[in-house]
């Protein structure tokens, strides 16, 4: 007879979503995709619009981040890929809107995508931490 503790079905389904590196790399380069559509588009489709643009880029960036902290985790990835990346990202759209016409290039969108940053990279820590808490072996 084993006396071992079953693992908590919310434990595995956590590992299984905090270790599952290839689909969360597929939907960060489709949220890429779908992000830069949307910001580069000379009108973007109203239904996607959260009602304040600053809103709109910190919640597309902590999307981004989030799935892309999940996709690559490890401290150096995240420190010299992920988040620059997103930084960068965000900046290469502030500069491509200023060469579509009905858009502009605004400075304070980089500020919100930066908040996005932060916010999704939080979002992955804390499930990194509740994964470990529940005993779950992370490759973060």
């Amino acid at each position: 007879m084993n006396s071992s503790p079953q693992p908590h079905p919310i434990a595995r389904t956590l590992a299984a979503a905090v270790n599952a590196q290839r689909p969360w790399q597929m939907l960060l380069f489709v949220l890429i995709g779908v992000v830069s559509y949307l910001a580069i588009t000379p009108t973007p489709p109203h239904t996607t619009d959260l009602g304040w643009d600053k809103l709109n880029h910190m919640a597309a960036f902590t999307a981004l981040t989030f799935t892309g902290c999940l996709g690559f985790p490890g401290t150096r990835r995240l420190l010299w890929g992920v988040l620059p990346g997103m930084m960068a990202l965000g900046a290469l759209i502030e500069v491509v809107q200023y060469f579509v016409p009905g858009r502009s290039c605004e400075w304070l969108d980089l500020g919100a995508d930066a908040l996005g940053i932060a916010c999704g990279a939080a979002l992955a820590l804390y499930i990194w931490v509740l994964a470990r808490k529940a005993g779950v072996a992370t490759r973060a």
